[in-house]
């Protein structure tokens, strides 16, 4: 396990990475205000955002007197809800050190339906993987996996700082860093069990969103792999 602190890779075509504050603004906004209960609907009410798959997939219908939230729209919802401090803070730390590249790699709009996109397929993997399931989805997980796919395939050898075991601080190229976290999700599928809280197989949706999409969503300008550029 490993968090990421921060890297050596200054933006260069655009001044400020105002999408990727924005999401990240939004997400603790969320947490914050609502998923407290201090100012909108009671904590019951925050499961008709989440991404249910049994749900999804017509096999089981929220109470009456939830919110009425489209089936398909809980596909993006779902994405800026969390479930504790813990699981908001590493998110959003992922997302920092990671979105603010590969928004200035594929351009503001380019990177907010890219971000969308890869939540919304890492939810869909992982309604098809375990369509009976009742429990609440929630995250940017799968997102940020597709984040973490684009800046691979953009920046892999820039330098990371990153927190091995939450205590451990090294710095490694983002193509060791991020190849074993990858190796981790896999290793995870394999090994996971139906008590795990941890939706493994949408962090792979999200991965793999990243790799497709990266080619297809990016600047032409931009080169893969950091190709003409000295390290």
């Amino acid at each position: 396990m490993f968090v990421p602190l921060r890297d050596q890779n200054p933006l260069k075509l655009i001044p400020f990475e105002i999408v990727n504050v924005g999401l990240i603004a939004i997400a603790v906004s969320v947490f914050v205000v609502y998923q407290s209960g201090l100012v909108l609907a009671p904590e019951e009410q925050q499961f008709a955002f989440a991404l249910i798959p049994a749900v999804y997939v017509d096999t089981m219908t929220m109470p009456d007197n939830f919110l009425a939230v489209p089936d398909g729209l809980t596909l993006i919802t779902y994405q800026f809800m969390h479930a504790s401090w813990l699981h908001l803070g590493t998110n959003m730390l992922f997302l920092w050190v990671f979105g603010d590249n590969v928004e200035d790699a594929f351009g503001h709009l380019s990177y907010l339906a890219f971000f969308l996109l890869c939540g919304a397929a890492a939810g869909a993997l992982h309604v098809y993987v375990e369509p009976g399931s009742q429990v609440p989805l929630v995250g940017a997980s799968g997102a940020i996996a597709g984040v973490i796919a684009a800046y691979l395939l953009l920046h892999p050898r820039v330098k990371l700082w990153v927190l091995v075991m939450w205590r451990l601080p090294l710095r490694i190229p983002a193509y060791l860093a991020i190849g074993v976290w990858i190796a981790l999700q896999f290793a995870s599928v394999a090994l996971s069990t139906p008590e795990d809280e941890v939706a493994w197989w949408a962090h792979i949706g999200g991965l793999g969103a990243g790799f497709v999409l990266t080619p297809l969503m990016k600047r032409r300008s931009v080169a893969l792999f950091d190709r003409g550029v000295a390290h």
